[in-house]
């Protein structure tokens, strides 16, 4: 699949989420048995098209799998594990948290990675990003300090995957930030300049460079 994935996509850095490339972005987590909370999300139907995201789904949350992210990776605070699933190809953005996430690959995706302190008065090029590719089942923790957004597929079937965050993580701001970039609590976002999409929605419009398409 990788080899493949290279060869279709030669104009980004794609590697694997064991090479080390991945290590300034996050770790690999071997610890969790993710069976249980794959099978309860393949029960969840994609949409026909686009993708979805939910903060919080109560059947995943109530797994012994959650309150061990909550306690191994998030040092007992608060956190939510929620889904996002259905289909994307594209970079179009990139998001920021102020703690890591959590992502489990329901199927196998493709994360698209940067690094926070690329940016510059809001701006980046899209050449600064790498693409990892994760096998089903697949762990990780993504740093904070790590730019990502929605998983691409690899296949026609879409992707899934688990995403455990900080509590609230993502829901609707109750103030009127004073940062231009933060869109939801604990969400600062950046769209890629040919989305208009989300810059009609009052994103700015930071990502310069090539929408990257994610061909398998």
């Amino acid at each position: 699949m990788l080899e493949n994935l290279k060869k279709l996509n030669p104009e980004i850095d794609f590697y694997h989420i064991t090479d080390k490339e991945f290590a300034s972005f996050g770790r690999i987590l071997k610890t969790f048995d993710t069976t249980e909370i794959i099978e309860v999300a393949k029960n969840i139907s994609n949409p026909d098209s686009g993708s979805s995201y939910v903060p919080s789904c109560e059947d995943f949350e109530k797994l012994q799998i959650a309150t061990e992210i909550k306690n191994e990776c998030f040092g007992t605070l608060p956190t939510q594990i929620g889904y996002c699933w259905g289909h994307n190809t594209l970079m179009n953005a990139t998001e920021w948290h102020s703690c890591s996430e959590v992502n489990i690959a329901v199927t196998p995706l493709v994360l698209i990675l940067g690094h926070i302190w690329e940016i510059e008065n809001g701006m980046i090029d899209s050449s600064k990003f790498k693409a990892f590719y994760l096998p089903a089942g697949t762990v990780v923790e993504v740093y904070a300090t790590s730019l990502h957004y929605c998983p691409c597929e690899v296949g026609e079937s879409g992707f899934g995957c688990v995403v455990g965050l900080s509590k609230d993580t993502n829901t609707n701001l109750e103030i009127e930030p004073q940062d231009k970039l933060l869109f939801r609590k604990n969400k600062w976002i950046i769209a890629h300049c040919e989305n208009e999409a989300l810059i009609n929605r009052g994103i700015f419009a930071g990502i310069t460079g090539t929408n990257y398409e994610i061909k398998y």
